[in-house]
């Protein structure tokens, strides 16, 4: 087994929590040009259609997620689409089965990856409501903008140097996490 290959879906799904889309459209180019090698039951994911599909659902994404409001419902959609698109990222990244199958080991895997997409996104998403209640929802472009320059450079380090955006992603996900925590402290009532 492969730490480089670990390292990337971890890294992927890592930015999936912040940006499905736009993780699963430079993904899906990456494989179409082969810099990505998924395993046989996912080799869809290079195809010139998923690659198109993935684009259009990456701007969408992206533009939506500026309009206070519309960025909330997108988050709440993406508390679905988010672990979807990390299982399939990650089963396609992690050893496989011989054949076209997929090993039970995979599953695990895909299990993983899917939490750890959700774990981001909920400390994400808890950052944007603290964001909107302190701002009106006015600092909302902002912060969307910081997560699509980390969303992106995470990818483009996941697919050209896995292990440190393995480690990169590590830090991101903590500082995340603690401000998620300092968040969630500071919002409830203070008990007498």
């Amino acid at each position: 087994m492969d730490p480089q290959e670990f390292a990337t879906a971890y890294a992927l799904s890592t930015t999936i929590g912040l940006r499905a889309f736009v993780t699963l459209a430079l993904a899906s180019l990456a494989m179409h040009l082969g810099y990505l090698h998924p395993s046989p039951a996912f080799a869809w994911l290079g195809s010139n259609g998923a690659t198109v599909v993935f684009a259009l659902l990456a701007i969408l994404e992206l533009a939506s997620d500026k309009v206070p409001i519309v960025d909330h419902f997108m988050h709440a959609i993406h508390f679905a689409t988010k672990p979807i698109a990390a299982a399939v990222l990650v089963g396609s990244l992690v050893p496989s089965g011989t054949d076209d199958s997929i090993a039970p080991a995979t599953y695990a895997l895909m299990g993983v990856g899917a939490l750890n997409a959700l774990g981001v996104h909920t400390a994400s998403a808890t950052v944007r409501t603290a964001s909107t209640a302190t701002t009106l929802g006015l600092a909302n472009p902002l912060v969307s903008l910081v997560e699509d320059g980390i969303a992106i450079v995470g990818v483009v380090l996941a697919v050209l140097v896995p292990v440190a955006a393995a480690a990169l992603a590590i830090v991101c996900t903590a500082l995340v996490l603690f401000l998620a925590r300092r968040i969630w402290r500071a919002a409830r009532p203070i008990s007498p």
